[in-house]
């Protein structure tokens, strides 16, 4: 492997622990067969290890009824599949301008098509206010849905004082746990989450092309979707039965076998508390050596308050994909640019006409010498930028 930093995991964690591989590879050499079609050991092998990655997530959520854990594509596929379970021309929803695009383009997909949708923005520290919220639920609000961290600028939103107000007024509340799930302690009943969507890629460390969601066993929606289940084939419509009424056609086995190994490993590292603490002391580091070096700009951080692991800057005088181009040529500094699939929060930030921001976000295999070379690496191109400037200037005189 090349000798690089990799500060990208807000995308997706890397590299996935070596037990989640060994495990995977071992569930599809032995058992990798589709579960539960039939009555053969193999595939009933399959389904046991489906049950017990079903069972770990439902208990690692909170949750109560594993069968209401039904797996996904990732979070996209879950909050795609979700909305257009629940929102119909006529009703409201609500949403913030947090969001990422999984969640904005549904949305606008579904205003298209004569459902009102109203964005909640944020403030200038980067949080919404649950009673902004409140202010906009009407009598035809069938839906509040938000993310819990932002994949931007890494701000926890309060979504347990949300969902005590979808609750009071009986409104279905979804959250978006992309950048949480694995980092963040969830409990979707002390929260009052009506439906959690998550991926599996990031801090669950599972592979890609894995997520789901976890719906409590009052909620009773029907699937705008439906296919093959492998039982009760002989019915023209989608078994009400869960997981099925959510879940269609062949499920990705390994990646599924992937996600138990993955909670596995995080239990062993000592749990989400312990995974967030060590990853926050390395990202509170390198936040606040940004802070001192010059014409460095950084964006609602403040990694005291509510924060995941994750920030952005830009450097004065460079657009953000040249900062992201010399971090990885020059510096073998791997990272994110551009407007990180969430346009709305990169208006917020008054940096959407600028194409964006550089994001760093710290990981469980990030070290101490990778942050020293992260910050080494923007003093060095913020030293470049300063040098190009006053050239420019002296030219210009």
């Amino acid at each position: 492997m090349s000798d690089f930093v990799y500060l990208d995991n807000a995308a997706t964690t890397f590299p996935k622990p070596p037990e989640v591989i060994r495990f995977m590879c071992d569930f599809y050499s032995t058992r990798g067969v589709n579960p539960g079609r039939t009555g053969f050991d193999l595939a009933l092998e399959a389904e046991d290890t489906l049950l017990e990655a079903r069972q770990a997530l439902t208990d690692f959520f909170g949750g109560t009824d594993r069968n209401r854990l039904v797996f996904s594509l990732n979070v996209t596929d879950a909050l795609n599949l979700l909305i257009g379970s629940v929102l119909a021309p006529g009703d409201h929803a609500i949403t913030t301008c947090l969001e990422h695009n999984s969640v904005l383009r549904p949305m606008y997909q579904h205003m298209a098509h004569g459902v009102e949708v109203d964005f909640v923005t944020f403030d200038e520290y980067g949080f919404i206010d649950p009673a902004a919220i409140e202010a906009k639920i009407r009598p035809n609000t069938k839906l509040v849905v938000m993310n819990h961290g932002s994949n931007v600028i890494g701000t926890i939103q309060p979504v347990a004082a949300v969902g005590e107000i979808c609750r009071r007024h009986g409104v279905l509340f979804a959250v978006d746990a992309a950048q949480t799930a694995g980092l963040i302690d969830i409990d979707v009943a002390e929260m009052k989450i009506d439906v959690l969507c998550f991926t599996g890629h990031k801090s669950l460390f599972g592979p890609t092309g894995t997520g789901g969601m976890y719906m409590a066993e009052h909620v009773d929606l029907m699937p705008c979707r439906s296919g093959g289940t492998g039982v009760k084939s002989a019915l023209k419509t989608q078994p009400r039965d869960y997981p099925w009424r959510f879940e269609f056609g062949t499920l990705n086995t390994m990646g599924i076998a992937g996600l138990l190994a993955g909670q596995r490993w995080i239990a062993s590292r000592g749990g989400v508390s312990a995974l967030f603490a060590e990853e926050m002391v390395h990202a509170t580091r390198l936040y606040q050596a940004l802070r001192e070096i010059d014409n460095v700009t950084l964006y609602c951080a403040d990694m005291a308050r509510n924060h995941l692991p994750v920030f952005v800057f830009n450097i004065d005088g460079l657009p953000a994909d040249q900062t992201g181009q010399l971090l990885d040529v020059e510096h073998d500094i791997i990272t994110r640019t551009g407007l990180h699939c969430a346009p709305q929060v990169h208006e917020g930030i008054g940096t959407a006409e600028i194409d964006g921001t550089v994001r760093f976000s710290v990981g469980a295999f990030t070290t101490e010498s990778d942050v020293d070379r992260a910050i080494a690496a923007v003093a060095d191109i913020a030293g470049y930028a300063r040098t190009r400037a006053e050239k420019k200037t002296a030219v210009m005189a």
